[in-house]
């Protein structure tokens, strides 16, 4: 929707946060059916005990039904239960003024419950002993809402129930998968680079993984310390004043922007100027943002160089100037270039009485280089997930933190259970830290690198993209350059003229890739029949050769279509990817060999990846789905 409907785009959700969806799949996996259900009924249990050992010390519970949590009436002993707790270690959930909340879960242990009971104990009164309850306790759930259907019926779910068969499933998936640990994954605008193993294993140490987002504050005393040196570092990195950590995602992240903007134009009595300008060559979420936010998006033209076209942009500013709210820009531009006069730009839109939204996707370009707090921008965000090495691959956890100038601080984002002040803008994700688990990476990252580290990171990422526009430049041009032929951290090679030429288009170019054993660059976008390649600066001189050589060869495939060697409905392009099935069957009637199939470089024989799908129609598939698991009907 983001692309295709652009200025009339209605969602901004760019981010699925698959990573972690991932891990819940895996936990159904292991445990199946049984296990889940066996996991549940002993949560419900123990909750049905702690209510039963509840009744028996005179309190009475809120509410008759319960699955894991109940809500105990403490009246004027709450403050002293609640503090009698968190002496000894536990958070109980203070709810109004006469309340406490418990809540169970698969963890939970029989000497838990025990110190549960202990902090409710009144004074000369007998404890409950778990004795009491040997022979169960009937769980708290309505008979009518108890599950009598089953679930989880696919084989998947009852199979690996062991370590070793749950290791084995997830090393079969992974060897169908082509990922960094076997290449480079050139995604132009995605920034698909390395997330160092020094980075990645302190989320999983229990300090910062077990503790519960909404924990009493003098509990996050650490993480206060580690959102504040974040956003100390990230604030110097962008030349901005202030910065909130809160937003999942890069989309929330520009939401949350455009909100700070709209606060501050409402508190200044300047809440009328709706008119958000943003360029033809914005990210797709942009405009989707702009029409969240209640702005009405006007596009602005672009150059024949990819850059913001000033005379349109002035003109469009004089047409709106009453109602002008912000301009929003890429900065380097989506089109793979460092926009020459954003100086300029920026004090335009600021003489018109708008602010500069500069999106910050593009960082990765700037970082030690350039600050758009200092050349014009008033807000930006940043994507954690892309620049400073959370992971991205896969739709991993995102952080799209919101950075703004001085005057624009008071309307950051807020959260009422933090003691952040709630304002314009108020609370942009359900925890007051955000995502705040997977921060530790990006401290990591900021300081292992350094000031000196970060800088070379952004100019080895520009040489890499400029390396590889140099080298395809007589196979493929590239795009979009600056007026001396240079590029930002991406480059957009063009391969429209080879449509005519072969009948080969950029997708048949980015499925014969895979026989390569790479990951396909981004592919119709910003431009359609084109790829967009992101090098990174993860990647070594080698790396980017290898990837250089197999662009090569396929060129070299090309033109043994276009001088008719290759008919150009039955090549190596066109029946790409070739499977290890495809290529072992008893018929084959191309005109070309296996070897050329499977090896079409030497090297591939030391080292290959086998693509376990061969070609689909992309748009058959997607006007008619269709489902590989166990048919519908089982299920009826």
């Amino acid at each position: 929707e983001q692309h295709i409907r652009r200025e009339k785009a209605t969602s901004n959700i760019c981010t699925a946060q698959v990573l972690p969806a991932v891990l819940a799949s895996m936990y159904a996996v292991y445990h199946g059916p049984q296990g889940l259900r066996r996991i549940a009924q002993r949560v419900a249990s123990y909750t049905a005990i702690f209510v039963r050992g509840m009744q028996q010390m005179g309190y009475d519970i809120a509410n008759a039904s319960a699955f894991d949590s109940v809500t105990v009436k403490t009246d004027d002993a709450t403050h002293s239960i609640a503090e009698r707790a968190r002496q000894s270690g536990a958070n109980l959930r203070c709810r109004l003024t006469n309340h406490l909340g418990v809540s169970l879960d698969e963890t939970t242990t029989r000497e838990d419950l025990e110190m549960l009971w202990s902090f409710f104990v009144k004074p000369g009164q007998p404890m409950p002993r778990l004795g009491d309850f040997e022979k169960g306790v009937e769980p708290l759930i309505p008979e009518e809402l108890r599950r009598t259907s089953d679930f989880l019926t696919h084989p998947v779910f009852n199979t690996h129930h062991s370590e070793t068969g749950m290791l084995r499933y997830i090393r079969m998936l992974s060897d169908k998968d082509l990922a960094l640990d076997r290449s480079m994954i050139p995604l132009g605008s995605c920034t698909m680079k390395l997330n160092a193993t020094s980075e990645m294993i302190p989320v999983t140490w229990p300090e910062f993984a077990n503790i519960h987002p909404f924990a009493p504050q003098d509990q996050l005393q650490g993480y206060a310390e580690l959102d504040q040196q974040l956003r100390d570092w990230l604030c110097q990195a962008t030349g901005y004043a202030g910065i909130s950590l809160q937003p999942n995602a890069g989309s929330q992240g520009e939401y949350a922007g455009l909100l700070v903007i709209k606060a501050w134009l409402e508190a200044n009595g300047q809440g009328h100027r709706n008119i958000c300008l943003i360029p033809s060559s914005a990210h797709g979420t942009n405009p989707a943002s702009a029409q969240m936010a209640g702005m009405t998006v006007v596009v602005t033209a672009c150059d024949a160089q990819g850059n913001v076209d000033m005379a349109d942009l002035k003109a469009k500013c004089e047409q709106h100037s009453a109602n002008l709210a912000c301009m929003m820009i890429t900065y380097p531009s989506t089109h793979g270039v460092f926009e020459t006069q954003v100086k300029e730009l920026c004090a335009l839109v600021h003489s018109h009485g708008g602010r500069v939204y500069v999106d910050g996707a593009n960082m990765n370009a700037l970082v030690g280089v350039a600050a758009p707090g200092e050349f014009g921008g008033d807000v930006s965000h940043l994507n954690l997930h892309k620049t400073f090495c959370i992971p991205h691959g896969g739709g991993g956890p995102g952080v799209g933190p919101v950075c703004v100038v001085a005057d624009l601080v008071p309307y950051l984002p807020g959260h009422a259970t933090a003691g952040l002040p709630v304002n314009g803008v108020g609370a942009i994700s359900a925890a007051p830290l955000g995502n705040a688990a997977v921060l530790p990476i990006s401290w990591m990252y900021c300081r292992m690198m350094g000031p000196e580290g970060l800088k070379q990171a952004t100019e080895v990422a520009i040489l890499s993209a400029n390396y590889i526009s140099a080298r395809l430049k007589d196979h493929y041009p590239t795009l979009y350059a600056s007026a001396n032929g240079h590029v930002a951290h991406e480059c957009i090679l063009d391969l429209r003229p080879l449509k005519e030429t072969s009948g080969v288009s950029a997708e048949d170019v980015a499925k014969r890739l895979m026989d390569y054993g790479f990951h396909a660059p981004t592919l119709s976008f910003p431009v359609p029949g084109t790829l967009m390649v992101e090098p990174t600066e993860s990647e070594t001189l080698a790396e980017l050769d290898r990837f250089i050589n197999a662009m090569i060869a396929i060129r070299e495939e090309i033109r043994n279509v276009e001088n008719g060697t290759w008919p150009q409905d039955n090549n190596p392009l066109k029946h790409a990817p070739h499977t290890a099935a495809s290529l072992l069957g008893a018929d084959w009637d191309r005109p070309y060999s296996r070897e050329t199939g499977a090896f079409p470089l030497a090297t591939l024989k030391q080292v290959k990846y086998w693509p376990p799908v061969g070609r689909v129609d992309n748009v058959y598939g997607d006007r008619n789905l269709f489902c590989s698991c166990v048919p519908v009907a089982d299920y009826a």
